[in-house]
């Protein structure tokens, strides 16, 4: 991603390589989750996995007719006449209608509402844009240091030519900065900056050039913390994917004579995947809001936002998958008191 910045390319690819917002990781996995959910054939994956769900379904029948036999000679009816809803709601997903199984149909639209929910918390007032921007006052000095960055060992007339070029690609930044988010002070505190140096390009002291240069490795640094987060994103969409996929077996399994039903468990852990990737993004949104309108709002603070980058490619995740195991939990819970609730009163 802005290991592109370190081979500068352009101006144009900096900026729209600016984030990875959740919507458009979303977006790239949606071929990847039609193409297991809807083509549901006997050689597709799902299928092949639906098919094993329904060769578990079959086995595991055996030892719930044994066991409500049992509760038949020894309960009064109640009992197992409510256990009987299992093996409906078993077939009943399981079934394949042509265009993919109950199941795959439900499991599609449970990923879709969540990526709504999703999609409105990243537009609610100009979250996204923040999240944007905050991405952007991070790298930005790490931006302009690569265009300044060749003209540090050079002298004389080569200096000067490189910073003519140099000042030319950063007037097309700040146009660009400026064309997202208008004129921000960040950006004209940055352009102050550099215009200090390029302005008397052979008076420069080397402190003028690292103060504004700062480390070779920090560059490095901050575009693995910006993969981390994208890798997180992805991560939390192919452990959807995977825990869909497994939908059958959890399914299948589910006729076991045993308190807590796989069907739970993996409704449970579907649905924590979703609590991690709404908590990721709210957590992003709230942390870029506070940046764009607070510390950044001030043009005679020069904000270190390193710990922004440790926190939304670090910290961040981490946070995000303490809340979804809370809330699976919370979920697992409810669901099994109100099974158990519901088989009392039937």
């Amino acid at each position: 991603m802005y290991i592109k910045i370190l081979a500068q390319t352009g101006v144009d690819e900096i900026i729209g390589d600016g984030a990875t917002t959740a919507r458009s990781i979303a977006e790239a996995w949606d071929e990847q989750w039609l193409n297991l959910l809807q083509n549901n054939s006997s050689e597709n994956l799902y299928g092949s996995l639906t098919n094993l769900g329904v060769f578990f379904a079959v086995g595991t029948l055996l030892f719930f007719m044994m066991q409500w036999l049992k509760d038949l000679i020894y309960s009064e009816y109640s009992r197992p006449i409510s256990s009987l809803i299992w093996p409906f709601i078993v077939v009943l997903l399981l079934t394949n209608t042509g265009n993919g199984s109950v199941l795959s149909s439900l499991t599609l639209g449970v990923r879709n509402y969540i990526n709504s929910i999703n999609q409105q918390v990243v537009r609610i007032g100009d979250a996204d844009q923040y999240y944007q921007q905050a991405l952007s006052m991070s790298v930005a000095e790490e931006v302009v240091a690569s265009f300044l960055r060749p003209c540090q060992s050079l002298s004389g007339e080569q200096r000067v030519q490189c910073f003519t070029k140099a000042t030319e690609k950063t007037d097309t930044l700040w146009q660009e900065y400026r064309d997202l988010y208008g004129d921000r002070p960040w950006i004209v505190r940055l352009e102050e900056q550099v215009n200090q140096i390029t302005l008397n390009p052979n008076n420069v002291s080397e402190f003028a050039f690292n103060s504004l240069l700062g480390s070779t490795i920090q560059p490095s640094i901050k575009s693995f913390l910006i993969s981390l987060q994208s890798a997180f994103q992805n991560l939390i969409e192919v452990t959807m994917l995977l825990v869909a996929a497994l939908g059958p077996l959890a399914v299948g399994g589910s006729l076991l004579p045993v308190a807590g039903k796989p069907i739970f468990a993996w409704v449970t852990g579907f649905i924590a995947m979703g609590i991690a990737k709404i908590s990721f993004n709210i957590i992003a949104i709230l942390t870029s809001s506070a940046i764009v309108n607070g510390t950044s709002s001030n043009p005679n603070t020069n904000v270190d936002l390193m710990w922004f980058m440790i926190f939304l490619g670090v910290l961040a995740p981490i946070l995000s998958l303490l809340i979804a195991a809370s809330g699976g939990f919370a979920v697992f819970n409810a669901i099994s008191n109100t099974s158990s609730w519901v088989s009392e009163k039937v």
